[in-house]
């Protein structure tokens, strides 16, 4: 690279401002951007990308062998404003030596707070107590209406203690939780922080009053928690979902959820994202759906922007990336 080549970098989407003041004061790179708050068509993508030196997308973009082809032989870095790379062809892109940059521990956070706040609204009925104070619902006080369940005295069930699942449950141990009970490949040494217990997923699923998705889609989570995963839970047992849409199977929940076998759930993923307004799910009282924003603080997307804009200087110089994924 000669010390005076700008190079050329394609921005699939609007990004805060604090990155794209990064990109702009290095003075490096030919900016193009798909200048939008919604995905850039596939078309558009393959065309932005054309002779790209770096790509910064986001989790909504699929990046496959396609867009490898389009960008060319230039192609040295990809920075995702995300923490998850499901999007990205990963074995593709290690073959042809490009390297990518993502943003883990930045929202570990935010994402926590807001599996906290879900969890809660679900259990204690939240979005329906504000439904029932705005249709004129709430009348008289009534010793069981709009009863919950509580965290003091419960068993909270964390699938995946990694970054994310770890913050979660020192949140939710002052709360008064009982047993927190923790699954995944292997003892985590750090789980001893929050007394957590290493056990079968089974043992996890039939004992616990919460059960928390905080794993990573691989190949082995995908579909999980399937009607068998949810025939094990209690009744009276609340699912929360904050990892990716993927790892359930939503038509089994619906199913567990309308039958009664168990009592809510929670979700800040879906499949597909958006959640068709017509799915079965948001018929359902006793599920909760957010959009996906377990990282929208403005602190959070702003020190995201920051690092990716930063990841992808790095991977256009052959310097090092502050938060490259190893591959």
């Amino acid at each position: 690279m000669s010390a005076h080549q700008i190079l050329k970098v394609f921005v699939t989407r609007r990004i805060p401002q604090e990155g794209m003041k990064i990109l702009q004061k290095a003075g490096l790179c030919n900016l193009s951007v798909w200048d939008s708050d919604e995905p850039v068509p596939r078309a558009e993508l393959l065309k932005g990308v054309a002779g790209a030196h770096g790509i910064l997308c986001l989790l909504s973009d699929k990046i496959d062998t396609e867009v490898l082809d389009a960008a060319g032989p230039n192609l040295k870095v990809i920075s995702t404003l995300s923490v998850g790379f499901d999007h990205l062809a990963i074995d593709e892109i290690k073959k042809r030596g490009i390297r990518v940059g993502y943003t883990p521990d930045v929202l570990t956070d935010a994402t926590a707070e807001l599996t906290v706040a879900l969890l809660l609204a679900t259990a204690r009925r939240l979005p329906e107590g504000v439904e029932e104070v705005k249709n004129g619902g709430w009348s008289t006080w009534k010793p069981l209406w709009l009863c919950g369940y509580g965290l003091s005295g419960s068993t909270v069930g964390v699938i995946g203690l990694g970054r994310i699942g770890l913050a979660i449950a020192r949140r939710l141990k002052p709360f008064g939780v009982k047993r927190l009970l923790y699954t995944g490949r292997q003892p985590k040494p750090e789980a001893q922080e929050v007394d957590g217990e290493y056990v079968p997923l089974d043992t996890l699923v039939s004992e616990s009053d919460f059960v928390v998705v905080s794993c990573s889609l691989t190949p082995d989570t995908q579909g999980l928690c399937d009607k068998t995963f949810f025939s094990k839970m209690k009744k009276t047992s609340i699912f929360i979902n904050t990892s990716r849409g993927a790892v359930v199977n939503q038509e089994d929940l619906f199913e567990a959820l309308s039958s009664g076998q168990i009592a809510a759930a929670g979700l800040d993923v879906t499949t597909p994202e958006p959640l068709p307004t017509a799915h079965p799910l948001l018929t359902l009282k006793n599920c909760v759906v957010l959009p996906h924003i377990g990282s929208a603080t403005y602190s959070t997307r702003g020190v995201m922007s920051e690092l990716t804009a930063n990841n992808l200087l790095a991977g256009l110089t052959g310097s090092e990336m502050p938060s490259e994924l190893k591959m």
